[in-house]
Protein backbone atom coordinates (compact mmCIF):
# COMPACT_ATOMS: atom_id res chain seq x y z
CA UNK A 1 0.00 0.00 0.00
CA UNK A 2 1.68 3.34 -0.85
CA UNK A 3 1.14 5.98 1.73
CA UNK A 4 0.93 8.90 -0.83
CA UNK A 5 -1.95 7.13 -2.32
CA UNK A 6 -3.76 6.70 0.92
CA UNK A 7 -4.13 10.28 1.61
CA UNK A 8 -4.99 11.59 -1.57
CA UNK A 9 -8.08 9.03 -1.19
CA UNK A 10 -8.76 10.55 2.21
CA UNK A 11 -7.82 13.93 1.07
CA UNK A 12 -10.70 13.50 -1.58
CA UNK A 13 -13.22 12.23 1.35
CA UNK A 14 -12.12 15.53 3.03
CA UNK A 15 -12.96 17.88 0.09
CA UNK A 16 -15.90 16.43 -0.54
CA UNK A 17 -16.92 16.75 2.66
CA UNK A 18 -16.09 20.52 2.46
CA UNK A 19 -18.15 20.57 -0.26
CA UNK A 20 -20.96 19.47 1.80
CA UNK A 21 -20.42 21.47 4.86
CA UNK A 22 -20.59 24.65 2.82
CA UNK A 23 -23.28 23.52 0.77
CA UNK A 24 -25.95 22.96 3.71
CA UNK A 25 -24.39 26.17 5.54
CA UNK A 26 -25.91 27.58 1.84
CA UNK A 27 -29.04 25.86 1.98
CA UNK A 28 -29.34 26.66 5.79
CA UNK A 29 -29.47 30.81 4.62
CA UNK A 30 -31.52 30.15 1.74
CA UNK A 31 -34.63 28.93 3.57
CA UNK A 32 -36.60 30.27 6.22
CA UNK A 33 -38.38 26.70 7.60
CA UNK A 34 -37.14 25.83 11.22
CA UNK A 35 -37.28 22.68 10.65
CA UNK A 36 -35.36 22.67 7.12
CA UNK A 37 -32.41 24.89 8.98
CA UNK A 38 -32.05 22.77 12.01
CA UNK A 39 -32.06 19.40 9.37
CA UNK A 40 -29.15 21.05 7.33
CA UNK A 41 -27.47 21.76 10.43
CA UNK A 42 -27.36 18.28 11.58
CA UNK A 43 -25.85 17.36 8.32
CA UNK A 44 -23.05 20.21 8.58
CA UNK A 45 -22.20 18.88 12.05
CA UNK A 46 -22.27 15.08 10.85
CA UNK A 47 -19.77 16.14 7.84
CA UNK A 48 -18.22 18.51 10.19
CA UNK A 49 -17.02 14.78 12.13
CA UNK A 50 -16.40 13.08 9.15
CA UNK A 51 -13.72 15.52 8.24
CA UNK A 52 -12.24 15.64 11.55
CA UNK A 53 -12.05 11.77 11.72
CA UNK A 54 -10.52 11.99 7.91
CA UNK A 55 -8.11 14.97 9.20
CA UNK A 56 -6.77 12.71 11.62
CA UNK A 57 -6.09 9.58 9.61
CA UNK A 58 -4.39 12.33 7.43
CA UNK A 59 -2.12 13.55 9.91
CA UNK A 60 -1.63 10.30 11.31
CA UNK A 61 -0.11 9.19 7.84
CA UNK A 62 2.13 12.09 8.11
CA UNK A 63 0.05 13.76 5.32
CA UNK A 64 -0.74 17.80 4.15
CA UNK A 65 -4.28 18.06 4.54
CA UNK A 66 -6.35 19.21 1.75
CA UNK A 67 -8.39 22.89 2.07
CA UNK A 68 -11.04 24.13 0.28
CA UNK A 69 -14.09 22.66 -1.64
CA UNK A 70 -14.03 21.36 -5.18
CA UNK A 71 -14.97 23.56 -8.16
CA UNK A 72 -17.73 21.25 -8.61
CA UNK A 73 -19.22 21.83 -5.25
CA UNK A 74 -18.38 25.55 -5.84
CA UNK A 75 -20.90 25.67 -8.84
CA UNK A 76 -23.11 23.75 -6.97
CA UNK A 77 -23.74 26.40 -3.69
CA UNK A 78 -23.78 28.82 -6.61
CA UNK A 79 -26.50 26.87 -8.14
CA UNK A 80 -28.65 26.48 -4.95
CA UNK A 81 -28.18 30.27 -4.72
CA UNK A 82 -29.75 31.43 -8.27
CA UNK A 83 -32.79 28.90 -7.66
CA UNK A 84 -33.43 30.26 -4.14
CA UNK A 85 -33.80 34.07 -5.76
CA UNK A 86 -36.07 32.53 -8.82
CA UNK A 87 -38.01 30.11 -6.32
CA UNK A 88 -38.75 32.50 -3.38
CA UNK A 89 -37.37 29.74 -1.11
CA UNK A 90 -39.41 26.80 -2.52
CA UNK A 91 -38.50 23.98 -0.28
CA UNK A 92 -39.15 21.31 -3.03
CA UNK A 93 -36.57 22.88 -5.19
CA UNK A 94 -34.23 23.26 -2.59
CA UNK A 95 -34.60 19.74 -1.34
CA UNK A 96 -33.67 18.55 -5.08
CA UNK A 97 -30.75 20.96 -4.24
CA UNK A 98 -29.57 19.14 -1.53
CA UNK A 99 -30.34 15.79 -3.02
CA UNK A 100 -27.99 16.55 -5.47
CA UNK A 101 -25.29 17.46 -3.49
CA UNK A 102 -26.23 13.90 -0.88
CA UNK A 103 -26.09 11.88 -4.40
CA UNK A 104 -22.41 13.76 -4.77
CA UNK A 105 -21.05 12.48 -1.31
CA UNK A 106 -22.85 9.28 -1.67
CA UNK A 107 -21.16 7.93 -4.98
CA UNK A 108 -18.02 10.04 -3.87
CA UNK A 109 -18.06 7.23 -0.79
CA UNK A 110 -19.24 4.33 -3.02
CA UNK A 111 -16.20 4.74 -5.19
CA UNK A 112 -13.78 4.72 -2.84
CA UNK A 113 -15.01 1.63 -1.01
CA UNK A 114 -15.37 0.15 -4.59
CA UNK A 115 -12.15 1.36 -6.35
CA UNK A 116 -9.20 2.48 -3.77
CA UNK A 117 -10.31 -0.16 -0.82
CA UNK A 118 -6.64 -1.90 -1.78
CA UNK A 119 -4.67 1.61 -0.73
CA UNK A 120 -6.76 1.90 2.79
CA UNK A 121 -5.83 -0.42 6.26
CA UNK A 122 -8.76 -2.58 7.21
CA UNK A 123 -9.24 0.31 9.99
CA UNK A 124 -9.67 3.01 7.13
CA UNK A 125 -12.02 0.97 5.55
CA UNK A 126 -13.92 0.68 8.23
CA UNK A 127 -13.87 4.43 9.12
CA UNK A 128 -15.16 5.16 5.71
CA UNK A 129 -18.17 2.64 5.48
CA UNK A 130 -18.94 3.82 8.96
CA UNK A 131 -19.37 7.26 7.93
CA UNK A 132 -20.66 6.39 4.12
CA UNK A 133 -23.60 4.51 6.59
CA UNK A 134 -24.44 7.95 8.32
CA UNK A 135 -24.33 9.74 5.15
CA UNK A 136 -26.55 7.79 3.15
CA UNK A 137 -28.87 7.16 6.18
CA UNK A 138 -29.08 11.83 5.79
CA UNK A 139 -29.33 11.22 1.79
CA UNK A 140 -31.87 9.17 2.31
CA UNK A 141 -33.55 11.35 4.44
CA UNK A 142 -33.39 14.38 2.44
CA UNK A 143 -35.05 12.81 -0.53
CA UNK A 144 -37.32 11.10 1.49
CA UNK A 145 -38.59 14.24 3.03
CA UNK A 146 -38.40 15.51 -0.74
CA UNK A 147 -40.98 13.32 -1.61
CA UNK A 148 -43.27 13.95 0.74
CA UNK A 149 -43.31 17.59 0.12
CA UNK A 150 -43.43 17.02 -3.58
CA UNK A 151 -46.87 14.74 -2.81
CA UNK A 152 -48.47 17.51 -0.52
Amino acid sequence: METNKTIDVLNNLIEINNDRIEGYATASMETEDTSLKALFNKFKQTSEVCKSELIAEVKRLDGEIIEGTRITGKFFRAWMDFKAALTGNNKTLILESCEYGEDAIKHTYENTLEKYIGDLTLEQVALIKGQYNLLKAEHDEVKNLRDHTVTR
